[in-house]
């Protein structure tokens, strides 16, 4: 390869390692363990003297070359891979925090998020302030002696605000604390966090990593001090480690993921256009518009407005949500469902379903109102995705 490789090749070409018997292909391996030589060997991996597979919970050269080739993709030193997005998410609060310390957290992150921060890690003595994730001085104020981590999805979900990633890199390194930006939205292939300045990448790997809803899967990406030794010691003794049929089914999607995310970014923003212009819609989110609060900020750190986009319907005689609602069930082309980053267009109401956990007040801080509609964009043809939506807003 190349000195620098373009992500495209680092997508296809990043981690692979051969066996003795040169498969083009990566190769799957099925194993939960590993024979050693004698009796010495084995002593010596178990105690870490030597480097080499000993079990999968935490060593699987399938696991490793997708590890490495998604590391090389977001330019980190170290990357860890786990079950989910939100074991990633787990893992990286477990190691990096302890009882009494706090973090920051944007007000606009997946609900699930918010249920592990508030419901989950609060039980052991973390605390959690949310901020904006758009407003940099309320993260600046929400800072205590312990705050540890500052958290944050951009674009956010599923209002696709856009935070400042270098701003926010400062005011953590001013507190002594760790940034750490969840990637999914936009993907190495749109974003690198880790050139903005901050810490650690998270991500759900379930999405675009995939590309396709097949399987779960989740990563964390950063420096060998933050990510590989501790969050590896971490992984083989809770055990919440990606599975190597998952794995090999990410590298594959990991080939094509620059090719999807260039064209379905394409095609979302042309269907937020046309939306944009609708007589039915209220209003557009997407950071590709001009119209979008972070328009000029998405041109600077993102190579592309990723494929997720939100709209507000006109509320009918029945209210907002009875408008929503009408404009999904008069789908019969998008899927119904909650995933996103699938070739396969999908549209959800946040309000009712990803985000329903959360308390109303919750919502209404983070701007989801009961008409606000999310479409992961796919790969279909514009012309049908648009007549798709054009029967329940007309």
């Amino acid at each position: 390869m190349a000195e620098k490789p373009e992500l495209a090749t680092l997508g296809v070409r990043a981690g692979q390692v051969r066996s003795q018997f040169q498969e083009h292909s990566e190769a799957l391996y099925l194993t939960s363990s590993f024979v050693f030589d004698n009796a010495a060997q084995a002593a010596t991996r178990f105690a870490g003297g030597e480097e080499g597979m000993v079990y999968t919970r935490y060593t699987n050269p399938t696991v490793a070359m997708f590890q490495d080739r998604l590391g090389a993709l977001e330019g980190a030193e170290s990357c860890v891979a786990t079950a989910s997005g939100m074991a990633a998410i787990l893992a990286t609060a477990l190691v990096h925090l302890k009882t009494g310390d706090h973090v920051v957290c944007s007000n606009a992150v997946f609900g699930a998020t918010i249920q592990l921060f508030n419901n989950i890690l609060g039980r052991f003595g973390i605390e959690t302030s949310y901020v904006s994730p758009t407003r940099v001085d309320e993260w600046r104020q929400a800072l205590r002696p312990s705050t540890r981590l500052l958290f944050l999805e951009t674009p956010s979900n599923p209002l696709t605000e856009v935070s400042d990633i270098p701003a926010l890199a400062a005011v953590a390194k001013k507190a002594g604390a760790l940034l750490a930006v969840d990637n999914v939205f936009c993907t190495p292939i749109l974003q690198r966090p880790l050139e903005l300045g901050a810490d650690l990448v998270i991500h759900s790997a379930t999405k675009y990593l995939d590309g396709q809803g097949r399987v779960l899967g989740g990563a964390v990406a950063g420096s060998k001090a933050l990510v590989g030794e501790p969050m590896t010691a971490f992984l083989r003794t809770a055990g919440p480690a990606l599975s190597p049929f998952n794995a090999w089914v990410l590298l594959k999607g990991l080939e094509t993921l620059e090719l999807r995310m260039r064209a379905q970014s394409a095609a979302a923003l042309e269907l937020a256009q046309w939306l944009e212009r609708h007589r039915s819609v209220a209003r557009v989110h997407y950071p590709g518009l001009g119209s979008h609060p972070q328009h000029a900020l998405a041109q600077r750190q993102q190579r592309g407005g990723g494929a997720v986009l939100s709209f507000e319907v006109k509320g009918g005689p029945q209210g907002a949500k009875a408008a929503a609602w009408r404009v999904i069930d008069a789908t019969r082309l998008m899927s119904i469902t909650a995933n996103l980053g699938d070739v396969k267009t999908t549209i959800i109401h946040p309000a009712s379903t990803t985000h329903g956990r959360i308390s109303p007040q919750a919502r209404a801080a983070a701007g989801i109102t009961d008409g606000l509609v999310r479409v992961a964009v796919g790969l279909e043809g514009l012309a049908d995705l648009k007549a798709d939506l054009e029967r329940g807003l007309s």
